[in-house]
């Protein structure tokens, strides 16, 4: 378990991150989110303790980053953005390398590294230099290399950043793999891969943490309906409006003479489905679709960052 407590970072006279609470509990997948300046890289590296905060703490499994650094750092595994890889080196000769000094004994490191080789899909270029891999082997590498040593955390700052789509998939597939038995923290820009692969969501902007939680948790407060039923819209918007539980009712565009379609913002524990169903019996205004319906991470994000200032 990861905590930022108060963290805050400057940088002379610019303050990157301000007084971040974020508790990432063990087994979760999180993903960090934020514009370009928002300070995710910084998040990262006081989390791995490549840099100390200015004020505040971070602790790791109940130790503090600052005074039980080497404690700390061995739970952590770290893929920063630019994979530090020598080139000249084998794959296998290279994850040996970091074995050694991830401190894993010595008779333990050619299982330990096939056993990565084999999770990460590198046995058969094992034996290649690192210089002559794609881009997509490289960045398996620098995972395999953030597994030396075995530590329970992985923190990845966008990892399927400059890949093709092909290689996108793969390296998705393998953080899916890799959130089985670890806590994995990674940053990227692109928020559907996001959607996909994590548990919960922490936005930064500004150097503030806006929001924290699992996607259901980002969504709540509301939840919306869409409806499409056969009835003149001056008929059924009146009669939906008074409907008990719902907030607001949004015409949509149907192009189609006779049909009503509408978003209906409820309450979110409002059971409405009943009612519904017998205010358009009533109405004699037979259903075609309903549906639920609740906004993407992509337009949860695009709210909360949409002003100068944080919310």
């Amino acid at each position: 378990m990861i905590e930022l407590c108060q963290a805050t970072k400057r940088y002379g006279p610019k303050e990157a991150l301000h007084a971040v609470d974020l508790r990432i509990p063990e087994g979760c997948v999180l993903g960090l989110l934020g514009v370009n300046g928002a300070g995710k890289t910084t998040a990262l590296n006081l989390m791995t303790g490549y840099f100390p905060p200015t004020s505040g703490s971070v602790r790791v499994d109940g130790m503090d980053m600052l005074t039980q650094p080497r404690a700390c750092k061995r739970r952590i595994g770290y893929l920063p953005e630019q994979p530090p890889l020598y080139d000249e080196m084998s794959v296998a000769g290279f994850l040996t390398f970091v074995s050694r000094l991830r401190e894993v004994k010595d008779r333990d490191i050619p299982g330990h590294v096939k056993d990565i080789c084999g999770l990460c899909g590198l046995e058969e270029v094992a034996g290649r230099p690192v210089g002559k891999l794609s881009k997509g082997y490289r960045q398996r590498v620098g995972i395999a290399s953030a597994l030396c040593g075995d530590p329970p955390t992985l923190i990845l700052d966008e990892p399927t950043v400059g890949l093709d789509p092909r290689q996108v998939v793969e390296i998705r597939s393998l953080i899916r793999t890799l959130g089985e038995t670890h806590t994995v923290v990674f940053s990227s820009h692109l928020l559907p891969e996001v959607q996909q692969l994590c548990t919960r969501v922490a936005i930064l902007h500004q150097g503030r943490l806006v929001r924290e939680g699992s996607l259901e948790e980002l969504q709540g407060g509301s939840r919306r309906l869409r409806l499409e039923a056969l009835g003149a819209p001056e008929k059924l918007l009146p009669a939906l409006r008074g409907l008990p539980g719902v907030q607001r009712v949004l015409p949509q565009e149907t192009g189609e003479a006779g049909v009503t379609a509408v978003l209906l913002e409820c309450e979110e524990k409002a059971e409405i489905s009943e009612a519904l169903f017998r205010l358009l019996c009533a109405l004699d205004a037979p259903i075609r679709l309903l549906a639920p319906e609740r906004d993407s991470l992509e337009e949860i994000f695009l709210r909360l960052t949409a002003g100068k200032e944080a919310p």
